[in-house]
């Protein structure tokens, strides 16, 4: 596991940041983590390989993670028009949101890899605001689906 030292941890309190979505509409995760569990999930950039695969990992679990009273924001610093085209191609049922300036990763203690690339950091969120858990799998983008949905079944069980 390649883990960020200044990462959030669980029972830290998550940033509540209001950030745009795809459709320049802004989203306040306070309100979505009012509502349900949420799986906030950082990622490098659309459309590469690696942030490809864990969106559409994450797209593949919707249901599931729905179902359990999940829902999934996706955060990068690509824009609005970006994250249009993103969405389309894959098909992602969820929110994506745009940290053009970086506040999010650094409200959230998101660092880079190896010095080079945004990092790749997933939080699952309780409705209180508290982060339940947190996981950084640089290398393995798929794996944060798993270790999401296994925090989301934790959450629902505790």
């Amino acid at each position: 596991v390649f883990t960020f030292a200044a990462m959030l941890k669980p029972g830290d309190p998550a940033a509540d940041l209001e950030l745009p979505d795809e459709q320049g509409r802004p989203v306040r995760l306070s309100d979505r983590w009012k509502e349900r569990v949420l799986v906030l999930f950082f990622y490098p950039k659309d459309n590469t390989p690696g942030c490809t695969a864990e969106a559409c990992g994450f797209r593949d679990a919707y249901d599931e993670l729905s179902a359990n009273g999940a829902e999934i924001i996706g955060i990068s610093g690509d824009d609005a028009a970006s994250h249009q085209g993103f969405i389309r191609r894959f098909q992602l049922p969820f929110t994506l949101l745009s940290d053009r300036d970086g506040r999010a990763r650094k409200a959230f203690d998101v660092g880079r890899t190896l010095g080079l690339w945004p990092g790749r950091v997933t939080y699952v969120i309780d409705r209180e605001g508290t982060v339940r858990a947190a996981f950084s799998h640089a290398f393995q983008p798929t794996r944060h689906v798993q270790d999401a949905l296994e925090a989301v079944l934790a959450q629902r069980s505790s």
